[in-house]
């Protein structure tokens, strides 16, 4: 991950291309994990990722490009916030609220949980509205 210019930039490869979206895998590795010994080591990780980013010149792409994938800093952290910053502060708004009413832990924590599901259902349903929100961008790099 680079960041230039208020831009989080991955570099990734063409996986699939259809009309007008590049599907690229990305591989995210944490900080240690071009150490030697990081095979020997929990602490290093690497994940792949797959992200589908709508461009115009889609067909521009060939399967096995290497790319550069981008995205704005305000995109990204509009979308951690929609990931993980307002479901915690549903959970423990949930959480609090159903302890001060009832004084029952356990139950406080199960309404806690439970009230992520409407969350993440209502998430899921304004998905297309968030991911118009969120804009990667793709450009080939030269090799």
């Amino acid at each position: 991950m680079h960041l230039m210019k208020s831009k989080i930039t991955h570099k990734g490869v063409v996986e699939c291309i259809t009309n007008d979206m590049v599907r690229v895998r990305i591989v995210q590795t944490s900080a240690c994990a071009a150490c030697k010994v990081a095979g020997h080591c929990a602490a290093s990780e690497s994940k792949v990722k797959i992200i589908d980013v709508v461009t115009a010149d889609a067909s521009s792409y060939n399967i096995g490009d290497n790319v550069m994938v981008s995205v704005s800093e305000r995109s990204a952290h509009k979308a951690l916030l929609v990931g993980f910053g307002l479901p915690f502060v549903v959970m423990m708004f949930a959480l609090f609220l159903t302890m001060w009413i009832t004084s029952d832990e356990t139950l406080s924590a199960l309404v806690g949980l439970g009230a992520l599901i409407p969350y993440y259902i209502i998430i899921w349903l304004f998905r297309s509205r968030i991911g118009n929100s969120v804009k990667f961008s793709v450009e080939k790099l030269l090799e």
